[in-house]
């Protein structure tokens, strides 16, 4: 069976134990409607400009922010796996920011930047810029040492090594990295708007849904289509790894 379909084969199983949890009386209809009513509430929600809208502004700033993302932890892994002097200074700032849950910055980011797109932009890049970072510094720890002193041997420039032998063995790591930063951002993001009280969102709809009303078919059908996302968005990535990178031996199944 192809990996797609055991995928939605797992995922027709899960909203099928939900129905009949529900249908069973296990749980009231009031607080966890069944996939049934959450599946149409859906359909009919991209009817309304103002959710797909909202769906629009989530993606759009994820995007914006993997992008930022990469652009920042990628010469910043190949500089710190370059330089071992750098890696050791710098380390403990990075330890000790690494650990710090982007949601308990949405204060402090909110008072600097406001509440704007830009908050959430800045929490998704600062919580999805360590997977690329680390994954950059590790495959180029991973280099084989003959392949470096083969380059050195036959004269080629630093810059020359870097861009032939460096960068393509990186880059498979790299885009590990992308993918697991994805979904990472992804949460960040419907997390600022949920708990920042965003304009514009997925996560600013579901907390209108929870807070202005007792459906919470509309609760659920936000989260649905947050799961839905980054189903997809993951999915793609994964496809374009595999067509990318199929040269490559690096286990990209780790983070399926």
């Amino acid at each position: 069976m192809p990996r797609l379909l055991r995928a939605l084969a797992g995922l027709a199983g899960f909203f099928l134990v939900w129905e009949v949890i529900v249908q069973a009386g296990l749980v009231r209809k009031e607080f966890l409607p069944p996939p049934s009513v959450v599946l149409v509430t859906i359909f009919e929600q991209f009817g309304e400009t103002q959710f797909v809208r909202d769906l629009i502004a989530t993606f759009l700033a994820w995007a914006i922010a993997l992008l930022i993302a990469v652009a920042i932890a990628v010469p910043s892994g190949l500089l710190l796996g370059s330089i071992p002097g750098l890696r050791t200074a710098t380390a403990v700032v990075i330890e000790f920011l690494r650990p710090i849950p982007a949601v308990a910055l949405i204060p402090l980011v909110l008072l600097l930047i406001g509440g704007g797109p830009e908050a959430k932009i800045t929490l998704a890049v600062y919580a999805s810029l360590w997977p690329i970072m680390f994954n950059t510094i590790y495959a180029l720890g991973e280099i084989d040492p003959v392949l470096l002193e083969t380059a050195k041997a036959c004269g080629t420039s630093k810059f020359r090594t870097l861009t032939s032998v460096a960068l393509p063995h990186t880059a498979p790591f790299v885009f590990t990295g992308v993918r697991l930063s994805a979904n990472i951002a992804l949460i960040a993001v419907v997390s600022t708007e949920f708990l920042a009280g965003a304009k514009l969102g997925i996560g600013n709809f579901i907390m209108q849904a929870s807070t202005g009303s007792t459906r919470f078919d509309l609760v659920l059908a936000g989260t649905v289509v947050v799961g839905a996302l980054g189903f997809l968005i993951n999915g793609g990535l994964e496809m374009i790894g595999r067509r990318a990178f199929r040269w490559s031996t690096v286990d990209r199944e780790a983070v399926s």
